[in-house]
């Protein structure tokens, strides 16, 4: 989990990956789509592949990275006891509803209820 971390907290390995999300890519054409020098951007290939957030398959002279989204399952598991408690999100829907209900209950349907009410008042 912490080789992924690591991986990923540079903003030019996350910008990879989300590259990689549409499909695999040559080290070419991933180098192509950043203003920093290709011997760059190999290194960050190189710690993705380390981390095994990407594969690497040499086809002729070219290599091509793909994405491979099975190491980030530990570090969702982490990340995941941070996020709210399952039940928050029921029951402030719950309380959304009750809160619309109760103001469709108190809005007179029709103009003529309401000045029925102020002549009684």
């Amino acid at each position: 989990m912490d080789e992924v971390a690591g991986a990923i907290a540079d903003p030019v390995r996350r910008r990879i990956l989300e590259m990689l999300r549409e499909g695999r890519l040559s080290a070419g054409e991933v180098a192509e789509r950043f203003a920093i020098s290709r011997p760059a951007v190999s290194r960050h290939l190189r710690v993705l592949r380390q981390s095994g957030l990407v594969r690497a398959e040499l086809i002729g002279r070219q290599r091509f990275y793909a994405l491979d989204p099975e190491p980030f399952g530990e570090l969702i598991t982490w990340l995941a006891q941070f996020g709210r408690p399952s039940g928050w999100e029921h029951r402030l829907d719950a309380l959304e509803t009750e809160v619309y209900r109760t103001r469709r209950e108190r809005r007179p349907t029709t103009g003529t209820e309401s000045s029925r009410e102020e002549e009684s008042a």
